[in-house]
């Protein structure tokens, strides 16, 4: 598809409403336990009246309409209809806690604030005094909303019914509205996930968000006639590149599922022919697989290592471009038959034609284990501000240490400092309200990345780490703590590791382990406990950490190697600031936070004490007082 500096994101979506009209299934939702289709033509009829209604309360080109809630139709109309009224869309997380929305929605000027329904018009009432510049909220769910009677809160269906209203008056508006927009325009304003400082607000435009999905789909084509599960936040640039830059441009049909609680079951029934997660998507796949495998009977579990021993074999073949022998080909198969098929379709693998995952780093382990079964699971790289994706592993080409080939039109260059540096027609514009971070970022069109990598003797890309995350060790080498974090997770017991090593003597690691997984394992041997803090700390648990991070050690170089950890009395949380909410582990804040248990890992210390407040998605908090061990890990 050609893409000119006069294409919209609004004009893309006329033409194909257009085109499709009621012959073909624009969008599903599931409700009430029934897969809902939407047409093309109802789309674009929600749309145009949302956008009009929008432009009735008062919405001026460029202005800003944030959206907040779940994955379902109404926030991809809201969207939409922001872009065809020549508004510019802001996404939240649907989990932000107050301080989060508020300071997204104060620094970006919104004006306008969709909201799911009652939760999210509680935190909207919450924050509405201190942000200036926010005059209507609009919500669509109205369960619990009897009562709610404020004069700056509205109904979606008012909304509508303002823009059917105001179509009568001017019948040509909508598609006047659309025609006037430019390629170069303001369409998103994405806030990045923060992990150092405070989120920087990336402008994209609509010539961004097109170009990145026209080069994505030159390498991995999509057809019309696949599907698409919408489950991963529209705050993250992964799922906007997925349900706007390529699911408009190729017209499939994008699903979502009936809560985020059902989303892998919702995708098992549809069976995506595409397929796009963060790596800790595929680690909790992984991880179900291992449950399953760990409960399963003696003749189920003989059969699974089998079958799992020949994937590994051919995909090593495959990874290495050598060609399978007949014999393990038909090994292959009959593990496909007996074991592979059945796996792939309980993930909602089956029909998957591309897998991407992308975000953070993926351990080879997850890589090997996904190609083993078969799915044609590639790494991207890219960040918010080259609108998602500049490098992608080709088919037939992967190698898991690296992420692959830049896509078309993308030049990346690596600096004298070993920084990743890239060029696209996807670049970002700059930072919202921030020139001296745009400065620094945009350098002669060039978008610094603040990673380091090489690029290998085949021309892929090998991202190391963020700069300032990659480790010195004792022996003066760099190593990327990422590495070592990924493998450890790779256990079904562990849920979240921490590395520590920068020029210290040895390397460490703070392990959160999986309460279910462990849980389920500790009743099997009659351990008893009644809550996290205390099954973290038993000492059976510790050996079997230990066990772990005993063969995530193995083929590392001696000064790599974690020497003491310590397992944590919880999970880290994003309530808590220590991840971000992509769940990215904030270094700088751990460190801080955990400055106690740092010290005590490079001490004596056999037990460090904690006395600490932690705070739940609600705002409550809960006071902890509690003794944690240390343990050296044996040899």
């Amino acid at each position: 598809m050609e893409i000119t500096k006069e294409l919209t994101i609004p004009k893309l979506f006329l033409k194909q409403a257009s085109k499709y009209r009621t012959d073909k299934i624009a969008m599903r939702e599931k409700e009430f336990g029934i897969w809902r289709p939407i047409t093309w033509n109802d789309y674009l009829n929600n749309v145009k009246y949302i956008a009009l209604g929008l432009v009735s309360l008062g919405l001026r080109d460029g202005d800003k309409v944030s959206m907040i809630g779940v994955n379902r139709p109404e926030g991809l109309w809201a969207e939409m209809a922001t872009l065809c009224s020549g508004g510019v869309g802001v996404w939240l997380f649907q989990d932000s806690l107050i301080d989060e929305v508020k300071y997204i929605i104060d620094h970006s000027d919104t004006k306008f604030l969709f909201g799911e329904g009652q939760e999210e018009v509680d935190k909207a009432i919450s924050i509405i005094d201190e942000c200036p510049k926010l005059e209507k909220v609009i919500w669509d769910d109205p369960k619990g909303m009897r009562n709610y009677d404020q004069d700056y809160l509205i109904s979606l269906k008012e909304v509508q019914q303002m823009g059917r209203e105001l179509e009568k008056k001017e019948p040509d508006l909508f598609k006047e509205m659309i025609e006037k927009g430019r390629g170069d325009d303001v369409a998103l304003l994405f806030y990045t996930s923060g992990t150092t400082a405070l989120p920087k607000g990336a402008l994209l435009s609509h010539y961004n968000m097109l170009t990145m999905g026209r080069n994505l789909m030159a390498v991995d084509p999509c057809q019309e006639t696949d599907d698409y599960v919408s489950y991963l936040p529209f705050a993250w640039i992964g799922e906007q590149m997925m349900s706007i830059s390529c699911g408009l441009q190729v017209g499939y049909t994008i699903n979502f599922p009936e809560d985020p609680e059902t989303a892998q079951e919702n995708i098992r029934e549809i069976g995506p022919h595409v397929m796009f997660a963060p790596p800790r998507m595929y680690e909790q796949m992984t991880r179900t697989v291992q449950v399953k495998y760990l409960d399963a009977s003696w003749i189920k579990r003989k059969f699974y290592e089998l079958s799992t021993k020949i994937g590994y074999h051919v995909a090593d073949l495959n990874f290495q471009k050598k060609s399978v022998p007949w014999y393990w080909a038909f090994f292959e198969w009959l593990a496909s038959m007996g074991v592979q098929k059945k796996l792939k379709d309980h993930l909602g693998l089956s029909r998957v034609r591309n897998a991407y995952t992308g975000g953070a780093a993926m351990g080879p382990d997850h890589f090997r284990f996904f190609h083993s079964l078969g799915v044609n699971l590639k790494q991207i790289y890219g960040q918010t501000e080259i609108a998602g994706i500049s490098v992608v592993h080709r088919s037939g080409d992967i190698k898991f240490d690296t992420v692959g080939l830049p896509i078309p039109e993308t030049a990346v260059e690596i600096t004298e400092e070993g920084e990743i540096i890239t060029k696209s027609p996807s670049v970002f514009l700059g930072y919202y309200k921030n020139p001296e971070a745009t400065e620094e970022t945009l350098k002669n069109g060039w978008l610094y990345s603040g990673d380091k990598g090489f690029l290998d003797d085949d021309g892929h890309l090998v991202v190391f780490d963020r700069s300032k995350d990659v480790m010195t060790l004792s022996d003066g080498r760099p190593f990327a703590p990422q590495y070592l974090e990924t493998r450890l997770k790779f256990s079904p017991y562990v849920r979240d590791s921490w590395v520590i090593g920068d020029q210290r003597k040895y390397v460490t690691a703070v392990v959160c382990i999986d309460y279910s997984v462990v849980g389920n394992w500790a009743d099997q041997k009659k351990i008893t406990y009644t809550s996290y803090p205390e099954l973290s700390q038993k000492t059976k648990v510790y050996e079997l950490v230990e066990k772990q991070i005993r063969q995530a050690n193995q083929d590392l170089p001696e000064a790599a190697r974690v020497r003491k950890f310590i397992n944590l009395y919880k999970e880290f949380d994003a309530d808590d600031d220590e991840l971000t909410r992509t769940r990215k582990l904030r270094r700088t804040f751990v460190e801080k936070r955990y400055r106690e248990i740092v010290d005590a890992l490079y001490s004596d210390s056999e037990d460090v004490h904690i006395d600490t407040t932690i705070t739940y998605e609600d705002g409550r908090q809960s006071h902890i007082k509690t003794d944690l061990h240390i343990r050296a890990v044996k040899e």
